[in-house]
């Protein structure tokens, strides 16, 4: 189970919270890129029980234009829920979520046991203030972007590389990111691989890495 986003505030007035999730039609959660249904759950007296719930389907031939129309209907639709479950999110619809503000869940599986937990955790991370200064790579041609976290790597400050590239390499908006980096971070790979990108590293010298990421969604090879 893992998280990416900004923790959000309580979605009404009344302080109820709410989470989004979205279903296959096995009931288990699914892909934002395919079908289901998104069923936005609502915590009355300790229970979640069903709110709302809307038919969900992103058509791949719609295009840029359409996806985001796609995703701001979404958006409508959820009204002051800002968590989000689904299986995967990837590309456009991870982004047009964060831009938005909100938190999305990877969870496998019947999510229904989870969602006390997810509010749980979403509640700690209301508690402590966002770090200031985080990094965010930098293009430098379009599509084309570069970042060093040597510096983070070294310090060992509070933040990590995986905070700073995560949510970046899922927006999975980019030609190509490379990463100077002291060691390799050992989630990279994997990372890189569910994206569909493509991953090169190569040693400079004594903890000295260049890593290179291309094949993201700006480059059409995902």
């Amino acid at each position: 189970m893992s998280s990416s986003g900004s923790p959000c505030p309580d979605p009404r007035e009344d302080g109820r919270p709410e989470i989004a999730v979205l279903l296959g039609p096995d009931g288990r959660t699914g892909p934002l890129t395919e079908p289901g249904r998104i069923v936005v759950f609502r915590r009355d007296r300790g229970v979640w029980e069903p709110d709302r719930e809307t038919a969900f389907a992103i058509d791949p031939g719609i295009g840029l234009r359409g996806l985001r129309h796609a995703m701001q209907d979404l958006l409508v639709f959820l009204g002051g829920c800002r968590i989000v479950i689904a299986r995967t999110a990837r590309g456009i619809p991870y982004f047009e979520l964060e831009k938005a503000r909100c938190t999305v869940w990877e969870i496998r599986g019947d999510p229904a046991g989870q969602l006390e937990e997810v509010w749980r955790e979403e509640a700690e991370a209301r508690q402590v203030p966002e770090t200031a200064g985080i990094p965010v790579p930098e293009e430098i041609t379009p599509g084309n972007y570069y970042i060093s976290v040597t510096d983070l790597q070294e310090a060992n400050a509070g933040v990590s590389s995986k905070q700073v590239l995560l949510p970046f390499l899922r927006r999975n908006a980019f030609r190509s990111l490379v990463i100077l980096c002291n060691h390799v971070p050992p989630w990279l790979s994997v990372e890189a691989m569910t994206a569909g990108c493509r991953i090169e590293a190569e040693q400079l010298g004594d903890h000295e890495f260049r890593v290179r990421l291309t094949g993201g969604e700006a480059g059409g090879c995902c």
